[in-house]
């Protein structure tokens, strides 16, 4: 594994910024060790749901973690507003980092990890491919 830590500015697209970094490190796989900071707006589907749910307010980034693949990424994150409510789920397209977030990837050189139609659970899920021994 190599270690990646990052700082996403101010307007950047969480989890866009995530793949880019990863991508344009040259690399198909990695995970989200950590990830704290603060959005707005938050997007987050829920568990079992399709729509994703916008939290346009001020919130802070408690938790994140998952798996970035070469076509796409399995991010959770949690947040909570100002009276300390706490929401989690899904990371979408459209976290935007509000003041900082600071991230920490596992690189992993030489792996490769894609979604793929899965027909027992309906979703895109992760396929591995690690490197050759």
């Amino acid at each position: 594994m190599e270690p990646l830590a990052l700082r996403l500015l101010p307007g950047d697209d969480l989890r866009r910024a995530l793949e880019a970094a990863v991508a344009g490190r040259g690399h198909a796989a990695a995970f989200v060790v950590a990830g704290i900071g603060s959005l707005r707006p938050a997007c987050i589907r829920m568990a079992g749901a399709q729509e994703i749910r916008r939290i346009d307010a001020d919130v802070e980034l408690l938790t994140l973690s998952g798996s970035v693949a070469a076509n796409g990424s399995h991010l959770h994150l949690s947040v909570s507003d100002l009276h300390g409510g706490v929401t989690g789920g899904h990371a979408g397209y459209g976290c935007i980092v509000r003041t900082t977030a600071e991230v920490l990837l596992a690189l992993l050189p030489g792996w490769h990890f894609a979604r793929e139609a899965d027909a027992a659970t309906g979703w895109a899920e992760l396929v591995v491919r690690a490197p050759a021994p």
